[in-house]
Order: structure tokens, then sequence, then C-alpha cells
């Protein structure tokens, strides 16, 4: 097989993998240089459609503090959130979108020059910073972008897609085999530091406001490698996405900033019905707001609920969102005059590989960056647009950490290696799995069993038949192509989700259950799992 050595090598190319590879190469002088693998093309990724915004606590905003952004979060995140993450993070936001700014970000400003900033649900104060009116993600990505093209120390390589880790005896991270699509063939990479950075898992649901790319890679990766993960049963459900038939598989997200804007939610009868849920009404935690259209859709028997934008003025409308705009209007809806209808899919999880801030998780030399990592920010559910936040602030602390790290390539590897990489040198049977087939009956098990509500016979029964899945799909460790690989990492993860839920014996935040009551104030632990020997063994 072929092999080759860099400094660094960061997998994912979202915000998270984007910036930390810009920061690694203005901060660090590395000898062998960074890589940059991406499964698909460049900044293909949840963070290029994300469109509400991302949080800035800013010196400039007087009605903000960090302790304010601190206290939201929390709250949001129903006991579960790590005080001190979301101190640091709160903290270094000002810092680093400053930082951003300096990369060629801009952010929205108004007539006189100054940043405008919106309100999204469970936030106390205007702190969300918009690109593009409701394109912030992509503003943000397509900037990052740039800057890493036009980076001659950092080399990229698309259509390429993580196959394992490569994990001596010491429990250290040595580098990682890679599955190249346009040769067809599997390389080995070796690193002193593996940042991964592969984004989200919201294709292993049916309905999903995720690119096709968001398909758990990294909770694989790490899983599989003994790393710890924690905290998969918390899926965040968006209540908003865009649901024009029931068998639509097409949820494009409409962005929180709308209701943060004054728009309404309303039922098929045209009733307001936030009030009868909670007194926050449309600015309701995510959650909450999730279940009571849930609720709804229930009650009536319909597959979604309507989102009224109209009594926002209209020029204000379409130059906020023209994106959603744009896109509803070749639906035949005027946002202006006609309700979206609405259903919530699956849209971030909060939960993954447990690092620190830095990035840093329970194997040496490797580190795990953005939404595939659990730093403890969001806890039980995600305040609005943290997440953006997250990324580029672990991203940030990475570089400072690796700055001060021995970046030398390994130049020894043990027999645990070699073995590894025999495996991938061996061929494999050219059994003809339907792959779309398979994927579409896990998302179906998952949206029906392990969805917005869940009990103990719905996941004993996800849990029966993803087992019968992955008994039927020999690929545990070498596949043929990316779609294999893309079907054994969603087995893994959910496989993953299903045992935490069965393990949580609570409703708290995204995880609700209709066989137990909602949490007090008081959190339990995290649910930390790691595999030993191919075994879930829980870690209190």
């Amino acid at each position: 097989m072929k092999y080759s050595e860099y400094s660094v090598v960061i997998v994912g190319s979202g915000a998270a993998g984007l910036y930390a590879a810009l920061k690694i190469s203005q901060q660090i002088n590395l000898p062998d240089g960074i890589l940059l693998v991406t499964k698909s093309f460049l900044g293909d990724s949840n963070s290029m459609y994300a469109q509400g915004g991302i949080v800035g606590v800013l010196h400039q905003n007087p009605d903000d503090a960090v302790e304010k952004h601190v206290v939201d979060t929390l709250n949001a995140g129903a006991g579960l959130s790590e005080r001190d993450s979301v101190q640091y993070i709160s903290e270094v936001s000002d810092e680093v979108i400053n930082d951003l700014m300096d990369n060629g970000v801009n952010f929205d400003r108004n007539e006189s020059g100054s940043l405008t900033f919106t309100l999204e649900a469970a936030h106390s104060v205007r702190r969300i910073l918009h690109s593009g009116g409701d394109a912030t993600g992509r503003g943000i990505t397509q900037a990052l972008c740039d800057d890493v093209r036009n980076n001659e120390n950092i080399v990229v390589m698309e259509d390429a897609i993580a196959a394992e880790l490569l994990v001596d005896s010491d429990n250290e991270c040595k580098g990682v085999i890679v599955y190249n699509e346009l040769t067809g063939e599997h390389e080995i990479v070796y690193t002193s530091a593996l940042v991964l950075a592969t984004g989200g898992l919201g294709q292993l649901y049916k309905y999903t406001t995720n690119p096709e790319c968001a398909t758990g890679d990294g909770i694989d990766l790490a899983y599989n490698a003994g790393a710890i993960i924690q905290d998969m049963e918390f899926v965040q459900f968006h209540p908003t996405a865009l649901a024009l038939e029931p068998n639509s598989k097409d949820r494009f997200l409409i962005s929180e900033a709308v209701r943060g804007e004054g728009a309404k939610l309303i039922n098929n009868h045209g009733d307001e019905f936030m009030s009868k849920y909670h007194d926050r009404r449309e600015l309701a935690p995510r959650d909450v707001v999730t279940r009571a259209i849930y609720s709804e859709m229930k009650q009536e028997h319909k597959f979604n609920v309507f989102l009224n934008a109209s009594m926002i003025d209209s020029l204000k409308l379409l130059k906020r969102f023209p994106t959603i705009s744009k896109r509803c209007s070749e639906k035949g809806i005027d946002i202006s005059k006609n309700p979206i209808p609405v259903a919530p899919a699956a849209h971030y999880s909060m939960g993954g590989i447990k690092a620190t801030v830095e990035g840093k998780t329970s194997i040496r030399g490797l580190y795990a960056i953005g939404e595939c990592a659990s730093t403890g920010l969001h806890g039980a559910n995600r305040l609005a647009s943290n997440s953006l936040l997250e990324c580029v602030v672990c991203a940030y602390e990475l570089a400072d950490y690796l700055s001060f790290a021995n970046l030398t390539t390994p130049k020894k590897i043990d027999d645990s290696i070699r073995k590894i990489i025999d495996i991938y040198s061996q061929p494999i049977s050219e059994t003809d799995y339907n792959i779309n087939e398979l994927k579409s009956k896990l998302k179906e098990i998952m949206w029906n069993n392990v969805g917005i509500i869940r009990s103990q016979e719905s996941l004993e029964d996800a849990k029966y038949k993803i087992n019968l899945l992955k008994n039927g799909f020999k690929r545990r460790r070498k596949c043929l192509n990316r779609d294999e690989y893309e079907y054994r990492n969603m087995l893994t993860a959910a496989s993953l989700i299903v045992e935490s839920a069965l393990e949580r014996k609570e409703s708290r935040g995204a995880h609700c259950r209709s066989d137990y009551p909602q949490a007090d104030s008081i959190a339990k632990h995290s649910n930390m799992i790691k595999n030993s020997e191919k075994e879930l063994v829980y870690v209190k």
C-alpha cells in the first residue's frame, strides 16, 4: 500500500477542520506539513448549511456579557453542560470572532457599519452574528476554504474517507488508513497529531436537515480505536424544517432566527399553540418546541404544522432570509404572505467523542473538534448557534495547544499497527450489498424507534433490528467503497445512540422517554462508553 507522512492530519473540512488547518499552519512551522482529508469536496459539511448564525459574546455589544451567555447555555443544556467548558468557550468567543474577521469572514453590518445581532430561542439577549442574512455557515466556510486552497503548507485530499485509526499498544494514535475513491486504493498516512473534525450524524434518520455526508464517521473511527464516547442519546431535532409532503426527504432548514424575528407557529386550524407548552413560546429551548410541534401533529393527525412570518415587514424578511425566501419561492411559497409548512427533523448530535476544549481525547495523539466531539458545552440540549462557535474556538485552542507539542512524524510502529495494516492489505469478498436500501432501513428504524419520543419497548426493538442489519453486513473493518464505509459507520453510531438511550432512565433535554418523567434539576452522569475488545463498557 502507498504511504505518506504529515506532521498533522485533519479528517473533515467543515468549519472546525478548515479553521484548525489554517490556525495550525499560521502558528506552527511543521516539517512535514498538514494533510486535510475530506470524503467529498472541500467545505462539504453541516457547517456549510448553517443558517442562523454564530454566537459572539463581544465587547462591543453592551447588552451582553459572558455570564449571561453561560447562564443561557447551562439552562438550555438541562443540567448536563460542564460549566468550565461553557465559561471558557464564551470568554474566548470575542477573540476568535475577531480573528475570523481578520481571516476574511464578513458578518452582516448595519448602515453605520456596526455588526448586527439577532435573537434565537433560549437566548436572553441579541448576540447572534450572521452573514449573508441566513447563509452564515456558507459565509464562514467559503472564506476559510479560500484561505486553505491558497495555503501552500496545507495539502487537501478530496474524495477520500478515513477507514481506521492506527493506534498502538501504548494507546497512542500514529496515523490513519484512508480509502482514496479516485484510485480505489487504501493508503497509510502516518502522523503525530490526528484531528477528527468529521461532523454530525443526521443521516442516521429518515428526516434530517443534514447533508448526505453526515454519517457519524468520526464516532465509528474513535470508538473502534478505543476512545471514550459520551452522551450519544442526545440527538437534537430541529423544530422547523420544510415539510411539503409526508414522504419528502427534503427537509430544508427553516432557521430558528425566523422565530427570533417574530414568526409564530400555528397548527392546521391556523391557531397559535406555543403558549400551551412554554412561557417563552416560540423562543423556548429547541427540545421543548420540537415536542410541542410533535404533539400538535399527533393530535391533528397531520405531518406538519406551519410557521407564519407574515407579520414581519416584508422588506426586512426578504433581506434577512434570502436563502429561505428563495427556496420557499421555488416551492410556490411566498414567506411574506403564506405560512411555511414545517416539521421536526434530525439536526445535531450533542454527544460524541469525549474531548477537552483543546480537542484532547482519551487516546494520545488523537484530537476531536466540532460536532463529532463532546466537550461538555451542549449538555442535553444545544443552545442555538453555539455549535459554530464551538467549532472555531476548539480549533483555535487546538492550534495553540499543538504549538507547544513535539510534532515529529512517528518513525516506529508496533505489532498492533502492523496487524491493522495487514488487514487492509488483504483482499475481501466482492459481496454485492444494496447499500442505499440498507441505509433506508436503518433510517426508518432510527426515526420510528429512536426519534423525538423513545421508550424501553421502542429502543429494545431498535436494538434487535439494528443487530440484524449488523449481522447481515459482513464488513467490520475493510470495505469496498465509500458507501460501504458510511453504512458501517452509521451502524456503529446508531448502536451507540440506542445503548445510551437505554442506559438513561429519565427524560432530559433532547432525550425524551415516554416511560420516564422529565428529570429534576440535579443531572445524572454522562453516558460515557468505551469499546473494550469490541464490547460496550460504561465508564461512570
